[in-house]
This record gives C-alpha cells, structure tokens and sequence, in this order.
C-alpha cells in the first residue's frame, strides 16, 4: 500500500477516534446539540475525514470503503453549507456511519 494511501487512512482514523472521545462513552445527542464548541470540533473532523476521503478517492477509487460518496457529501455540506448544517443528519452519520467508517479503515490498515 502506498504511503499516501495510508497517511489518509491514519488521518481518517484518528479524526474517529477523535470525535469518540469528544462525545465520550455516553454519547448523548442534546449534550451534543447544547454544546457550540462540541459541534463545531465534531463539524471539523468531519471536514478532515471528508477532505481525506476525497484525496483518497483519487487515488484509489477501489478501496473498500461503503460511505465513500455520503462522507464526501458530508465534508462539502460543513465547508461550504455552515450555515444550514442539521445536527440531527451530523449526528446520524455519527452513530450510523462512523462505526462501519471506523472498522473498514481497520481492515485496510491491518491488510
């Protein structure tokens, strides 16, 4: 695998592993929402994760990766829709998206 591929997938993982702990074991959707600083420290992982997705996509479009074009959605829709961003569709690719996200970089790193 080449080394910018896994710069991406390393860079993927830790914004995960930061958003968990940000959130913390409770993970509870109203402290998200009542916390500004909260959202927008999520909010910007999410535009690392996206932006490496991107990067990666054009490096390999065949990585095993389900979400590809939704995280790539996702990374546009924070930097260029601030304005209108849902923390309810942020928070649903929180607990929907980023546990499947977080395995499949897993096995790609670890193949």
């Amino acid at each position: 695998m080449a080394d910018k591929i896994k710069k991406y997938l390393f860079d993927i993982h830790e914004a995960i592993l930061s958003i968990e702990s940000y959130l913390g074991e409770k993970c509870d959707f109203y402290v998200y929402q009542q916390n500004k600083m909260l959202r927008r420290a999520v909010e910007r992982e999410f535009e690392i994760i996206g932006e490496a997705m991107n990067k990666l996509d054009d490096i390999d479009p065949n990585l095993p990766i389900s979400s590809k074009k939704l995280i790539i959605g996702m990374r546009n829709r924070v930097i260029h829709g601030y304005d209108r961003i849902d923390d309810g569709i942020v928070w649903g690719a929180i607990v929907r998206h980023l546990p499947i996200l977080k395995k499949e970089i897993n096995d790609i790193l670890n193949t």
